[in-house]
């Protein structure tokens, strides 16, 4: 099994060995379904509403790019960067890195992410955005992660279509250890 601690001198063997015997937990096909399903969702809810999409940075790029194409009327994207991450394993403290330039006040928002795990940054972003002024508030993330530690009780994603076992995940926006972003669907690395 390659290095997954904080070891700054991680190597590209470790990162295609971890590649190599990673669990495909979801492949890139069902992603692909995954967000046509969110697409037309969002569509019938917001397709006459002017809203601006806010992406969370890294992460919630992927997700971000390749749903936006899927949606076929007028929005505004911008982004923050907000994480409690920061290269580890396991999230710690929120960090807002950037906050968004388009005012929130009285639009439609729909926040974009990768992944609803235990939630903190979701949540606290959620309230970023209500205390702001938006008319309405909704959450579009590629996967919901299983298990009962959500950061507030009965959190989930307005709109997402997948759903993974409570493992360590990377690819399309997830990474470990600031690598494997660009994996086109979704792993889990062994023992993890």
């Amino acid at each position: 099994m390659p290095k997954l601690d904080a070891d700054p001198q991680t190597s590209l063997a470790d990162m295609r060995e971890l590649m190599e015997n990673a669990d495909c937990l979801i492949d890139p096909q069902a992603v692909e379904r995954a967000l046509d399903r969110m697409a037309g969702a969002i569509t019938r809810d917001l397709g006459d509403k002017l809203p601006v999409f806010y992406c969370v940075m890294n992460g919630g790029l992927f997700t971000t790019g390749h749903l936006l194409t899927r949606l076929g009327f007028p929005l505004e994207v911008d982004y923050l960067h907000a994480t409690r991450y920061r290269g580890g394993l396991r999230g710690g403290e929120l960090f807002w890195r950037v906050s968004p330039e388009i005012p929130m006040a009285g639009r439609h928002v729909v926040i974009v992410d990768d992944i609803l795990d235990e939630g903190a940054t979701l949540a606290a972003i959620l309230d970023y955005c209500r205390e702001a002024g938006a008319a309405s508030v909704a959450t579009a993330v590629l996967v919901d992660k299983q298990h009962e530690r959500k950061a507030v009780p009965g959190l989930k994603a307005d709109y997402c279509s997948l759903e993974v076992a409570d493992r360590y995940v990377f690819g399309f926006g997830m990474d470990i250890k600031g690598y494997w972003r660009n994996a086109p669907g979704i792993f889990a690395p062994k023992g993890l």
